[in-house]
């Protein structure tokens, strides 16, 4: 009985790691927990520093913030932070507290204590001073959970007309002048294999388009000589795999996400991609982030749990001052519970 009791348990609990405590992750996080749209049954996890949450949460109450969970009535497992916290001064001691809460919490969703993570956003700076060198959250996670590679895809359901749409990072934190030298044929059909099959999470044939590297797509060789050598090719063989499916590309960049853009905020589809390969982040950040930045959810795909997260940074311009947005923070934790059901 006591195991039975113990894996329902599990089932409602989502692990959230919140990140750089300079950042705004807990007060988003305490907001978002205040909020009627996440699902009733849901319990939440917090991974961080306990003093830290106490403090925001006095500090938010203090300013009339009255949207919030009774603190009691949440689940802590805490992470110290060793030093007097700044609100947006991230140093070593704040990378040290980020890089362990995310650790743990990694861990306690692969044990199955929970059934999914959230992420609050880090410092990968602090995470470099304090001797821990990731491009970011997604490639420890990999490290955690033993898998070679993950991948970046955001998500975002639109409030105007509950669209859904999808953008997947081809390459991920890495400097500009290597992307042409990290893309392979091998790796893009790799990625559009793992955007179909999100996609078809929701559509049976969904449409995809992959975004071109250079301007204009290359413009036949006038501005690039990659997508006629080998990104053409390659997609040409993917479709004669799957003949079921509209693959569009490669795309200007500059249009690539223009119907997506439309389709956004009107009642009509203007026959926008369900998913979208961006060959590198900004790629495929910049127009998510302008068309959808309250309700882009960053997920990974790949590891072999549900893994989801804002897709703002740490805020440290507005850290403590109670006026960061919870709204991406609830998307990410819908996100995690409805891929995780």
């Amino acid at each position: 009985m006591q195991k039975i009791q113990k894996q329902c348990a599990s089932q409602s609990r989502i692990a959230i790691a919140l990140g750089d405590p300079a950042g705004i992750g807990v007060e988003v996080t305490l907001k978002a927990l205040g909020s009627k749209d996440l699902p009733k049954n849901m319990q939440p996890l917090l991974v961080g520093c306990k003093q830290n949450i106490e403090l925001t949460y006095s500090q938010l109450k203090a300013q009339g913030i009255v949207s919030l969970e009774n603190l009691e009535k949440i689940e802590i497992i805490d992470i110290p932070l060793t030093e007097k916290l700044i609100y947006g001064e991230a140093n070593e001691k704040t990378g040290e507290a980020s890089f362990h809460a995310l650790t743990h919490a990694a861990e306690l969703v692969l044990k199955k204590e929970a059934r999914a993570l959230v992420t609050a956003p880090i410092a990968k700076y602090a995470w470099e001073e304090a001797g821990y060198r990731y491009p970011g959250q997604t490639e420890r996670l990999a490290e955690i959970a033993n898998v070679k590679s993950a991948s970046m895809l955001f998500t975002a359901v639109s409030p105007h007309n509950s669209l859904r749409i999808n953008t997947l990072l081809a390459t991920t934190h890495i400097p500009l002048i290597d992307i042409a030298h990290v893309l392979t044929p091998e790796l893009v059909t790799s990625k559009l294999d793992i955007l179909l099959s999100f996609c078809k999470k929701f559509k049976r044939n969904p449409k995809l388009a992959v975004a071109g590297l250079n301007p204009h797509a290359g413009e036949k060789g006038k501005l690039g000589f990659e997508e006629i050598n080998w990104l053409t090719p390659t997609l040409e063989k993917w479709r004669h795999k799957h003949p079921e499916i509209s693959l569009e590309g490669p795309v200007s960049p500059d249009t690539c996400w223009l119907s997506t853009a439309y389709s956004w905020i009107n009642n009509q589809n203007f026959n926008c991609p369900d998913g979208i390969l961006a060959l590198y982040h900004d790629q495929g950040l910049i127009p998510i982030k302008v068309i959808a930045f309250d309700s882009a959810v960053n997920t990974t795909l790949g590891l072999p749990f549900i893994r989801t997260s804002p897709d703002h940074g740490t805020g440290f311009d507005i850290a403590g001052k109670g006026v960061a947005r919870p709204e991406s923070m609830i998307a990410a934790i819908n996100t995690a519970w409805e891929l995780s059901a």
